[in-house]
């Protein structure tokens, strides 16, 4: 079964890591990880067995030589999920922002008007309902970002008390010192671990002074990124990606070439590990950043196609002439370009 093939089927319920080789012999060979195991791997099999703990355990994107040869380390896992407990007026600016950030957003809401407001404001999914009826339908996971914005104290505690159970990435809850503190002490004396409580992002959102509530919104969306980032780093195959390689490329069986940055100094406009594709014909699905940097990659990209080879690609935006050709980051960026990923 080749590369792709076993991508579309891993089960994102799992941990699933992704090594390539970037660099070296065997350039383009790669290996899947699931649970911390090695499960499939196609090429240098004994190199793929000799990775450390680290490169395997970890959730980032690393770099790590081995035997003399580079290999990038990725996870595979879902687009974020946001659930947003409460759709007053502060969630509406949290779900628009959310939204922006490619999050996929479910609300929960026990009063019609407002979960019609939660609709309107762009929420892939309301849930009109008690709290906790509501919540017994979310399992939550690794990715998943919980934002309580209730209108008091009670629905605090019900969210809390059903949410601090399940998987997550993140939780913050919105509420003044006092208020949060009894809550707190509340959700100890129900058995919860002073650790876990403790783990709760509250009161919600980065200090920014905000006052509005769309202020409130880009706090709480600002800690949100922050943790996101500081955790997991850049979601590589996005759901954009994916949904192209299950469907539309599938069907077509068009060449492609899948552009990964594997590093960057200075101001570069994407993380390490974000990636696009580039389509034989010039198509690209999703980006590196944008601007003539992109437009670059993209002939490369095609030139790579038609060699059959894949190869590392330096990117300088700090020069005078990256100036004139409008990249205004002032960054370097190193990318891969993977062309041996095609079905059969």
């Amino acid at each position: 079964m080749l590369f792709f093939e076993e991508l579309v089927n891993l089960n994102l319920a799992n941990k699933n890591r992704i090594a390539t080789i970037i660099q070296g012999p065997h350039i383009g060979a790669k290996a899947i990880y699931v649970n911390d195991s090695l499960y499939d791997s196609q090429g240098a099999v004994e190199l793929f067995k000799n990775v450390s703990t680290e490169a395997i355990e970890a959730d980032r994107p690393m770099l790590e030589e081995i035997d003399g040869e580079q290999v990038f380390f990725e996870s595979m896992r879902s687009d974020p999920q946001m659930v947003i407990c409460g759709g007053g007026h502060i969630s509406i600016p949290v779900i628009k922002m959310a939204k922006m950030l490619d999050f996929t957003v479910t609300v929960l809401e026990d009063r019609p008007m407002f979960a019609d407001n939660a609709r309107r404001a762009g929420a892939d999914r309301v849930i009109c309902d008690a709290f906790e009826k509501g919540l017994e339908q979310i399992k939550g996971d690794k990715d998943t970002y919980f934002v309580i914005v209730t209108r008091g104290h009670r629905y605090d505690v019900e969210c809390l008390t059903s949410i601090l159970s399940k998987p997550h990435a993140y939780i913050g809850m919105i509420g003044s010192k006092k208020r949060v503190k009894a809550v707190k002490d509340l959700m100890e004396e129900k058995g919860f671990s002073r650790e876990l409580i403790d783990s709760i992002y509250s009161p919600i959102g980065l200090n920014i002074g905000a006052e509005t509530p769309t202020e409130i919104g880009v706090a709480i969306l600002a800690e949100i990124i922050q943790v996101k980032n500081e955790q997991k780093g850049t979601v590589g195959y996005t759901n954009q990606l994916m949904s192209y390689i299950k469907e539309d490329w599938k069907e077509t069986k068009f060449p492609v070439a899948v552009v990964t940055i594997i590093s960057r100094k200075g101001s570069a406009p994407r993380g390490i590990g974000t990636k696009m594709l580039v389509v034989r014909t010039g198509q690209m699905i999703g980006t590196i950043g944008g601007g003539c940097a992109e437009a670059s990659i993209q002939q490369i990209a095609i030139q790579c196609m038609e060699e059959g080879k894949s190869r590392l690609v330096n990117v300088d935006m700090t020069g005078r002439e990256a100036e004139d050709d409008g990249m205004v980051c002032g960054g370097i960026i190193e990318v891969f370009i993977d062309c041996h990923q095609l079905y059969a």
